[in-house]
């Protein structure tokens, strides 16, 4: 494995530490006041050694026993007995763990616990710990020497909730530089468990992003990540959580459009998510025709019906979907259990004559599979007519 990838700090950078310092304050002895502090390295939690085994690390002087495992997907759910070291820490080589992203759990004494030393990101429900085995592929959603694009954080009032939303969105390099210059908008959504931090921690979009318009293969645009929770109090949780769809149709889009400057038309408007985020999208992108041209649908399978609605008629009318939709892509990772109906299924529509894009790429319900999605997604948005 190349240095430079198992080297590149996109792989430890995460939503506490961006550049991580792993290092404590630790006092030395016979000396006083600030003479006697100095910075102490502290092994990091998780580290991808160059032959491809990975090194776990978990401090914990006092514990009887450390274990490490996966979620499932890639790593597996085993649990794997980490042995003391004589210094506090616990530690385990692991061989063969394959190429992609992973979330892990630590457990100490039979607790599972949060690794501080490892990286930290919102998925689960809960924060949790996950770490990137890169290969050769992976540089396209790597820290490159390349320009790179603001990430902001907004609020705006929810009128389905009443509180206050955070929403992320991604300039592109030089939106400052170019007041005059106005933008297409690409909305995107997270799944289950997540949040609207998870496209870019996990994610990597912005950096995605800003790779591909190093290398002129997608349009410069703006990208906005919401939280697709919509809660009520007292309201049945079901499997959409709450109105989100209104949230952001009478919410979040009238407040992106009036702070920044961005294209108007259904035809400078994409909307795409992942999981629970791609049935999101496509609900709205089939609710709202009017505002949206092109729609990403990314480990969802085709949801056309679902108890809310049903959109066989529209689906199975080549002409009015390919009149709709400039793009309709649909992606899954070839490990999860509906790639190969959904694909057969696609392949049904194109031999219909419907212009629909599939795409799938090996891999299991996480994010690498997504970021692939987001990589061949990008360049199909907002073609010049």
């Amino acid at each position: 494995m190349k240095k430079t990838i198992v080297e590149n700090q996109t792989l430890n950078s995460h939503m506490l530490f961006f550049d991580p310092i792993n290092k404590v304050v630790a006092v030395k002895e016979g000396k006083q006041g600030y003479s006697a502090l100095y910075y102490k390295p502290v092994k990091p939690g998780v580290r991808v050694l160059e032959n491809g085994d990975v090194e776990f690390t978990f401090y914990a002087p006092n514990a009887k026993s450390v274990q490490v495992a996966g979620i499932g997907g890639y790593m597996g759910k085993e649990k794997h007995d980490m042995k003391p070291t004589g210094d506090g820490f616990w530690s385990v080589t692991i061989s063969g763990i394959p190429a992609g992203f992973h979330y892990h759990e630590y457990f100490v004494d039979g607790n599972r616990c949060i690794n501080p030393d490892a990286p930290v990101g919102y998925g689960c429900f809960y924060p949790i710990n996950f770490f990137e085995m890169p290969d050769d592929d992976s540089e396209f959603y790597l820290m490159q020497k390349v320009p790179h694009g603001d990430v902001r954080m907004e609020l705006y009032r929810s009128s389905v909730t009443g509180r206050m939303k955070a929403c992320w969105i991604y300039t592109p390099p030089g939106y400052e530089e170019h007041p005059e210059k106005k933008y297409p908008v690409l909305y995107i959504q997270h799944g289950v468990g997540e949040d609207e931090t998870g496209w870019i921690w996990q994610g990597k979009a912005n950096l995605i992003c800003d790779n591909l318009l190093a290398k002129k293969q997608c349009r410069e645009m703006l990208i906005v990540m919401n939280t697709g929770y919509a809660f009520v109090e007292g309201e049945d949780y079901t499997f959409f959580p709450g109105d989100f769809d209104s949230e952001l149709v009478n919410d979040c889009i009238p407040f992106i459009e009036s702070k920044y400057r961005v294209l108007p038309g259904r035809e400078n408007r994409a909307i795409a998510g992942l999981s629970l985020g791609s049935t999101q999208a496509f609900y709205t992108a089939m609710r709202h025709t009017d505002l949206f041209a092109s729609l990403g649908i990314f480990s969802g399978g085709l949801p056309i019906t679902r108890p809310e609605y049903d959109y066989t008629d529209f689906f199975n009318d080549p002409e009015k979907i390919n009149s709709t939709f400039r793009v309709f892509f649909v992606s899954a990772g070839e490990q999860e259990p509906f790639c190969q109906q959904t694909m057969e299924q696609l392949e049904k529509m194109r031999k219909a004559g419907a212009h629909v894009t599939p795409y799938h790429h090996p891999g299991h319900h996480c994010w690498d599979t997504w970021r692939y999605s987001l990589l061949n997604f990008l360049p199909l948005l907002f073609a010049e007519s």
